[in-house]
């Protein structure tokens, strides 16, 4: 499992999260990624209470498919281990699920958090012009969300250590491609220090 803040070697450009026009997205933080999760679960729940204080509204994506209709190229890819709508696999971790009120969860069906979902409108209403990701997996469903934020006009940071994914090469590609092109990474204490700092 890779959660790594060590990459600080990575930034190129450094900037804090706005309180006033941020909002934290906790990508699939589900029972069928638990064990890639584990190691930042920490770093997470201290990064939703951050935003909690600091009145920062937070989106809760919960990746599954409803019906065939709904796999796509995912299918082939992972041939057929899907996460399916109503399995145990498919919730919120209870530690994640238990803070998610239902109007925070965003459900998916592709890496992308904002590809036939309503993340942008939501996002919107609520003046939101940054995104702070974190969730699993780093390079799949965090990586590919916060490109395509970017490429929608949203400032985005990256979290070094409430970010994971099953290969630590992985993490740190991302990571890495992230700060040349995408985004500004951060970890907890940097985002504590961002909101709390005014």
């Amino acid at each position: 499992m890779a959660s790594s803040s060590s990459s600080k070697k990575y930034v190129i450009r450094k900037r804090n999260p706005d309180p006033k026009t941020s909002a934290l997205l906790v990508i699939d933080m589900q029972n069928y990624f638990s064990s890639m999760a584990k190691p930042i679960m920490n770093n997470t729940l201290l990064i939703v209470d951050l935003c909690r204080r600091a009145s920062i509204p937070i989106f809760f994506t919960r990746h599954c498919h409803k019906s065939p209709t709904d796999y796509g190229m995912l299918e082939e890819w992972w041939n057929g281990d899907l996460i399916l709508d109503g399995s145990p696999d498919s919730e919120l971790i209870p530690e994640i699920g238990q803070l998610a009120a239902a109007d925070e969860v965003v459900e998916k069906n592709t890496y992308n958090a904002f590809m036939n979902t309503d993340l942008q409108e939501r996002l919107a209403e609520k003046g939101v012009k940054e995104v702070i990701v974190t969730g699993v997996m780093t390079n799949l469903c965090c990586e590919t969300t916060a490109r395509d934020a970017f490429m929608r006009g949203f400032r985005v940071f990256f979290s070094t250590d409430a970010t994971a994914t099953d290969n630590a090469e992985l993490h740190e590609a991302t990571l890495k491609n992230m700060a040349y092109g995408f985004a500004y990474l951060v970890d907890y204490e940097q985002i504590q220090k961002g909101l709390f700092s005014l």
